[in-house]
């Protein structure tokens, strides 16, 4: 494996999201932030090159994930702990957030077409604008 001490956090960011989800859990775990598991899921392209590098910039000042414009279409994010999280302008589209803790999340302008919600918890949780065409099981949602 690279050494990922000597990257660049755009430069680490490219070579995480290449790699395989194996591979991407074992930067998260050598970088102290495995708990943000998701991102082993997360598609390359430009949106979330952006929004890994944050999580990358300061991995010792990390407590809620920012993921501001992430695309998370088509993911399963089962059970995903996504507390205070900003998914402002985010790409949930036909995502699994199954029994997904969003506590505070704030979902501004979100894109959550054909998500699955199902047993999510949503309380407090900011929908400011965000899209809910087709989305499965929001009315079961605990709130």
């Amino acid at each position: 494996m690279l050494n990922i001490t000597n990257l660049k956090s755009r430069e680490l960011t490219i070579y995480f999201l290449e790699q395989n989800s194996q591979q991407r859990w074992l930067i998260l775990k050598q970088l102290g932030i495995a708990r943000y598991d998701f991102l082993t899921k997360m598609h390359f392209n430009e949106a979330n090159i952006i929004c890994v590098s944050r999580f990358f910039e300061y991995p010792n000042q990390l407590k809620f994930p920012n993921l501001v414009g992430a695309d998370l279409s088509g993911l399963d994010l089962e059970g995903v702990n996504l507390i205070r999280g900003n998914l402002s302008g985010a790409n949930l589209k036909g995502s699994s957030l199954v029994d997904a803790d969003l506590i505070f999340a704030n979902f501004t302008g979100a894109d959550l077409t054909k998500a699955d919600l199902r047993g999510a918890t949503l309380n407090e949780t900011i929908w400011i604008n965000a899209l809910f065409i087709s989305c499965i099981n929001f009315s079961y949602a605990k709130e």
